[in-house]
């Protein structure tokens, strides 16, 4: 499994990063997004979504848990499962996104670990440095799929 790392200098930054992942991304591809609140997470699929050619608006989906943006090259389910903390996401039909057609994000994905697929690819974004903007974003890829995927879109780099 291995770990690659990148540095974003702000926003802008960061989504050019996730924009440059979506060339990469195929149906069914998972990816956890971790970080504390204000990391970078919402912002990072914002750049995802722009890869895949979402023109909708992003937003957060800390209190509908799951939004769906459905115009792109592929579907993007973007999840955010805090929520979850207590109950666990067995009751929403989770493994239908993650073995569809489009590409499923999900925050916070440590309260719902036996909801996941064994392979995906985990992203956390961190701060970096003095400036508030600044993030280390970390990869890890779990499994061979991510491995490959990885070794792509670090081989364009």
């Amino acid at each position: 499994m291995k770990l690659n790392r990148l540095y974003a200098n702000d926003e802008s930054e960061t989504k050019q990063v996730a924009q440059e992942l979506a060339k990469f991304l195929e149906p069914g591809d998972l990816i956890l997004l971790e970080g504390n609140l204000g990391a970078g997470k919402t912002t990072f699929t914002k750049g995802l979504a722009i890869g895949l050619g979402i023109k909708k608006v992003i937003k957060s989906p800390t209190y509908t848990i799951i939004r769906e943006y459905l115009d792109g090259r592929l579907p993007l389910y973007h999840m955010d499962v805090y929520r979850l903390e207590e109950t666990g996401g067995t009751d929403l039909g989770l493994e239908e996104y993650f073995e569809g057609e489009g590409v499923s994000i999900v925050e916070w994905a440590k309260f719902i670990p036996e909801d996941l697929p064994t392979d995906y690819l985990q992203i956390k974004l961190q701060p970096a440095g003095q400036d508030l903007m600044e993030r280390e974003i970390l990869f890890h890829a779990v499994g061979e799929r991510y491995a490959q995927l990885l070794n792509l879109f670090f081989e364009d780099k």
